[in-house]
């Protein structure tokens, strides 16, 4: 019956009538199964193709990135077949995936499926790493498996230790030599497992070491790859083409600025930087970039009000709170659970926002809260993402190690820097010396913002974050300081500047740099500013304020049911500086929420005062050396028996 494993139809229709003609029924289910069997593997295997394809253009989202991989020109044959690429980032979301084609054919259906099999290449270095590692492994199991020995041998000791009876003769000295032995041996076996323990405590420190030095220098993979399958219905044989586009996991980038001027009398100027990173499990090599200010992973669904009903309070008087700034700055270590060490690199992100951060070299990091955000998110390879609500200024984080990820190790590495022009601005190159600058277009869409990359570059999945200029902007601005001595007696030097509208920015922090120093860190929230951006420079301690009640003017008078409350502040201010200075100082006085409750304003120094939220506002030049004083001085009347909340 060797004609049975000739896989093809008319050798089948042969063997059923070869089966009717057989007499026992057993052989006859038997040869129905195999038959069966032939079958189903012809039609399963017959049409599966592997497609050779590659990345050509990637969209970097602030979380999340959009792949697009063209498949070279293929044979397409006749009938149903199913087209299969393979090695493709786990990171992948099914719904996201689309098919198109080019050519004489119909696509029929799109799936995903896991592929555990395909095998990755080691690198040299990553082969050594996993050498040194393995060694260090094998020497702690048999460090362990040593002590286990001598902890057997100290229990066995312990347990058939001589005991004298009233009935029983010893010799004396075997007796004594019997004794000797046994503490000896003991003392051996305890010094032995104290010995042990030690070198187990440095193998393991190193193992730990090598692992986070793998984990810190070349990133982690995905332990295992997609599959997407196309198939598709061909009336003839022809020549095509198929490219898919999907959503994957585990990129984006968030934007920073550097914000620099020389002088009060010099132009603002402003680089744009975007910070790239990925670790979706497939690399990008030499592909076109493009980077998006829009985020998939925010609701994208709109609002709707419900029933606004309005009922009664129960009596009582709410606290006035004074809020130093819309802006919190938060601060924080994160660190990994099993060694409680910094961790170097670490993603700080704000929720559904394009504010982020890094971690420095001991795992710190600082970042301003824009308004409304309530959650960060942290993110590092071969660890959890965790998210974490925002309940205190000081955030200690701890991250649990991802099991699964330290399976398999990628080692990579990265050279494709980016620099370039937008809107006709020459950017400054970010590379090597005398590298050429590309060229970045910035379109604005209907709902978000492009960052057209022309020159084709590579970003490794290492998870590593570098920066890239796509932006360098001179901005006119008007310099002047400014001060609320009520929260803050410090002057801020800030820039305004008109006309940033027209360039494409969005909410992020900047690094400002005064008179070639560093200054610290400011958020430019671009979501809350009016037309005109005010760039906070920081503190000017050659401008002094001060803010003082004046015990002596404040009053309280009862005159029959109701009450007078007076207050009297000075504020002194002195420019310390060699030139002359413009400035801004800023104060209040309370605003009546009830009829029964009066504000009268006594003195407030020509101030413009603004009666809607009881801002006053002085506006000044001061020469060099000059001292200014303003009074502030106001009386509150109100129901004796109804007690407010005044300063």
């Amino acid at each position: 019956m060797q004609f049975l494993i000739l896989f093809h139809l008319p050798y089948i229709n042969f063997l059923i009538l070869i089966i009717i003609k057989l007499r026992f029924m057993k052989k006859v289910l038997i040869l129905k199964t195999f038959i069966l069997f032939l079958s189903l593997s012809i039609s399963a295997q017959e049409n599966q193709i592997q497609v050779i394809s590659k990345i050509s253009n990637v969209t970097v989202f602030i979380s999340g990135a959009q792949v697009q991989r063209q498949a070279e020109s293929m044979d397409i044959p006749q009938g149903v077949s199913q087209f299969v690429f393979s090695g493709l980032s786990s990171a992948i979301e099914a719904q996201s995936i689309q098919a198109k084609g080019e050519g004489n054919f119909t696509i029929l259906s799109v799936t995903q499926q896991k592929n555990f099999l395909l095998e990755k290449k080691n690198s040299e270095q990553k082969t050594n790493y996993l050498t040194v590692i393995t060694d260090l492994t094998d020497k702690i199991s048999t460090l362990r498996n040593e002590s286990e020995v001598y902890k057997a041998e100290e229990e066995m000791l312990v347990k058939n230790q001589v005991v004298m009876g009233p009935n029983v003769n010893y010799d004396l000295v075997k007796l004594k030599q019997a004794l000797d032995f046994q503490k000896q041996r003991l003392t051996e076996a305890k010094n032995k497992q104290i010995e042990i323990n030690k070198a187990i405590v440095k193998l393991q420190t190193d193992l730990n070491k090598y692992n986070r030095q793998i984990n810190e220098l070349n990133g982690k993979s995905l332990i295992n790859s997609n599959d997407i399958v196309v198939k598709i219905s061909a009336k003839v044989a022809s020549k095509g083409k198929i490219s898919l586009t999907y959503m994957v996991n585990n990129a984006g980038w968030y934007p920073t600025y550097d914000i620099r001027a020389k002088d009060i009398s010099s132009p603002v100027e402003l680089v744009y930087k975007a910070n790239v990173s990925q670790n979706s499990g497939e690399d990008w090599k030499n592909i076109k970039l493009t980077l998006s200010s829009g985020n998939p992973t925010n609701n994208s669904t709109k609002p709707s009000l419900a029933p606004y009903n309005l009922g009664f309070l129960s009596a009582g008087y709410n606290t006035y709170n004074i809020s130093s700034s819309n802006v919190r700055i938060i601060k924080g270590k994160v660190v990994a659970s099993d060694d409680n060490q910094g961790i170097p690199g670490v993603a700080v992100r704000v929720k559904n926002n394009s504010v982020a951060t890094t971690t420095d070299a001991n795992g710190n990091f600082v970042l301003q809260i824009p308004v409304g955000a309530n959650t960060l998110i942290f993110s590092y390879i071969g660890f959890k993402t965790q998210e974490n609500l925002i309940t205190t200024n000081q955030m200690n984080i701890r991250l649990e190690p991802d099991n699964q990820l330290l399976q398999e190790v990628v080692v990579t590495g990265y050279s494709d820097k980016l620099a370039g022009k937008v809107a006709g601005v020459k950017i400054r190159g970010v590379g090597s010396v005398g590298s050429t600058a590309v060229e970045v277009n910035a379109v604005e869409k209907q709902t978000n913002v492009v960052f057209d990359i022309k020159n084709p570059y590579t970003i490794l999945s290492d998870g590593q974050q570098f920066s890239v200029d796509i932006g360098n902007y001179d901005f006119k601005a008007d310099y002047e300081y400014y001060s609320a001595p009520k929260i803050s007696e410090e002057a801020f030097l800030t820039a305004k500047i008109n006309g940033f509208d027209e360039v494409n920015l969005i909410t992020g922090e900047a690094n400002i740099f005064f008179e070639g120093t560093y200054l610290g860190k400011t958020l430019l929230d671009i979501q809350n500013s009016s037309d005109t951006l005010t760039i906070s420079l920081g503190v000017d301690k050659n401008v002094v304020i001060k803010r003082e009640k004046q015990k002596d003017f404040n009053e309280k008078q009862f005159i029959g049911s109701s009450q007078k409350d007076s207050r009297s502040f000075i504020i002194d201010i002195k420019n310390r500086k060699s030139q002359a200075i413009n400035l801004i100082v800023e104060d209040q006085l309370p605003i009546s929420t009830s009829s029964d409750i009066t504000v009268e304003k006594q003195e407030i120094s020509k101030a413009k005062y603004d009666e809607a939220n009881g801002t006053l506002t002085w506006q000044m030049i001061l020469q060099p050396g000059e001292q200014k004083k303003l009074a502030l001085k106001y009386q509150v009347k109100y129901p004796k028996n109804k007690p407010i909340n005044l300063e």
